[in-house]
């Protein structure tokens, strides 16, 4: 039996794989309360659609390895972004031009709209 891994050993362990694959632009992005995915997702570039595969191949060795769970693993035909499911962690490795695009880390690191506590009611309009 598997022994359960704590999400903050895999993202340890995801952020030192992305290191060493020679990964850029790493950022970790906390979404524990924001989303019931997971609790991090982490963003990183590859140069090239081949560094990008490399750096996917690799994490998911790394992981592995490690002993965490490694879900899907998406996009691995083209490399453009390739998503790969650890459980607790969620990492996103892109190629420079299509990070640029989908710019998750603005969209998941925006504070969540506050939830207003006043109603207002229109006024009655006599006719």
């Amino acid at each position: 039996m598997r022994r359960q891994i704590a999400a903050n050993d895999v993202l340890k362990a995801v952020l030192e794989s992305l290191d060493d694959s020679k990964a850029e632009d790493i950022i970790s992005i906390d979404i524990a309360g924001k989303s019931a995915l997971a609790d991090h997702m982490v963003v990183a570039t590859g140069r090239s659609q081949r560094h990008v595969g490399a750096i996917a191949d690799h994490l998911s060795r790394d992981l592995a390895e490690a002993g965490c769970r490694v879900g899907s693993v998406e996009g691995m035909p083209h490399c453009d972004w390739v998503l790969i499911d650890a459980g607790d962690v969620i990492v996103h490795v892109f190629r420079p031009e299509v990070r640029t695009f989908y710019n998750l880390e603005k969209m998941w690191s925006a504070d969540p709209p506050k939830a207003t506590t006043q109603r207002t009611v229109p006024e009655a309009v006599e006719v």
